[in-house]
């Protein structure tokens, strides 16, 4: 089935950080989003282009819609520098203002963790989208916990599949030699149970590659990889550590073809800096890349006064800047939701989170908000918060711009959600929590 067979169109919308005077403004139920970012450091230029889309987006809602269901949204940025515990401080010090926040979006998976305890406490849902802990999938166990519309054990699995596409089948897997390059944090382990299971299942070598924060110093790790050889390349990383393997990978002549990263390894930062030695390179990713979708053209009119050579110089349509439009036109939606469910008005933690919990973004919703074509649909469930429908598409860089090449490729969900559970139930055992009812 072909991408446009599986996603539609759509109308956009879109959540960013208003400005000060904006957040100064007294509405009777102001919508708060508190934004973590990092602009500075060494994850910046992966960064930057997730809060100006942000920033976008809070913007487009509030001046093209007048906010939600009538609600202004008021937004304000903390920088974080990625560091887990200044995110910590962060959301300490945001998670109460302008009448609570609507949910908090981490954009870290070392923050994530930290604040899963944090969530039920303060009822403030967490919205961890393709990232954070994957276990936080299973609703019983993690009701406030969000990680549509894939996790990062079904994002392995999609690209196991990509592999088997690839080479004529699963059942080739046999004697193939892939290796994971990831991030030595959390997030870059995440992808780890994954690969290793379905080593065992399939019968391929797997290696594991560490790079230690923040990824500025890498030959050994592809000295590693030009004598092990590997057919396939996955790659876990982040922030500057992205461009460095694409530079190294591309000094030893590893194929860029046989060499995918995961959707935060994908970016346009990523590929830029290596020049034509960045042409072949390929990732996965939950949406496409570009502006042609109405969304982008209402950000551009709304936002940017109609200026298209500014917004693209805000990273507009690039690959990150994207992400966040997808993240929060979710999350927005669920925000809809809960001000439905409090009869117009801002609604609290437990309407917040159930909205979330009966999030339903069909073809005909997401071709309503500008983003057709450009997605999946997805139904979130009390038992399932990552969405029935995990998995990704692959994307290439050209040389001047990423291009979708594949179909959706589904993830392994016979096999990822049983890990999922266990990895659920181990958790609640560890945390004296009895998993609910579902």
């Amino acid at each position: 089935m072909k991408i446009r067979h599986l996603l539609l169109a759509a109308a956009g919308i879109v959540v960013g950080v208003t400005g000060v005077t904006e957040a100064k403004r007294a509405y009777a139920d102001d919508l708060f989003f508190p934004v973590m970012v990092y602009r500075t450091g060494p994850y910046a230029p992966s960064g930057i282009p997730i809060a100006n889309a942000i920033q976008d987006f809070v913007a487009l809602i509030n001046k093209r819609d007048g906010g939600i269901e009538g609600n202004r949204i008021v937004s304000e940025e903390c920088e974080t520098k990625y560091n887990t515990k200044v995110g910590v401080e962060c959301y300490e010090k945001l998670k109460k203002k302008h009448g609570g926040a609507m949910f908090v979006n981490p954009n870290s998976t070392g923050l994530t963790y930290q604040l899963i305890p944090k969530a039920a406490v303060d009822k403030i849902t967490i919205l961890s989208s393709g990232y954070g802990r994957t276990a936080a999938a299973d609703g019983r166990v993690f009701p406030w916990v969000f990680n549509f519309p894939s996790t990062y054990w079904s994002q392995a699995s999609a690209f196991v599949n990509y592999v088997g596409q690839e080479i004529g089948g699963l059942d080739k897997l046999s004697g193939q030699h892939i290796a994971h390059v990831h991030h030595n944090s959390a997030y870059g382990k995440e992808a780890n149970p994954t690969l290793q299971t379905l080593s065992k299942k399939y019968g391929f070598k797997l290696t594991l590659l560490a790079v230690d924060h923040p990824g500025q110093e890498q030959k050994a790790t592809w000295l590693q990889v030009r004598r092990k050889r590997p057919d396939w390349v996955f790659m876990s990383g982040w922030g500057v550590m992205n461009q460095v393997a694409i530079k190294e990978a591309n000094g030893i002549g590893y194929p860029m073809d046989k060499f995918v990263g995961n959707w935060w390894s994908g970016s346009d930062a990523d590929v830029i800096p290596a020049g034509d030695g960045s042409i072949g390179y390929k990732s996965t990713n939950m949406h496409a890349a570009g502006t042609n979708y109405p969304v982008f053209k209402d950000i551009i009119k709304y936002v940017y006064g109609g200026d298209a050579a500014k917004a693209k110089a805000n990273n507009v349509g690039e690959v990150l800047y994207n992400r966040m439009i997808n993240t929060y036109t979710f999350a927005t939606e669920a925000v809809r939701d809960a001000v439905k469910a409090a009869g117009g008005k801002r609604p609290n933690g437990d309407q917040v989170r159930a909205a979330f919990e009966g999030l339903n973004m069909t073809k005909e919703r997401l071709a309503a908000r500008g983003i057709g074509g450009f997605t999946w649909p997805l139904k979130v469930s009390c038992k399932n918060h990552e969405g029935d429908a995990p998995g990704v598409f692959i994307q290439q860089w050209d040389g001047k711009q990423w291009k979708l090449i594949s179909d959706f490729i589904p993830a392994m969900s016979d096999v990822v959600r049983p890990m999922v559970e266990k990895a659920a139930a181990a958790y609640a055992k560890e945390n004296n929590i009895t998993p609910r009812s579902c």
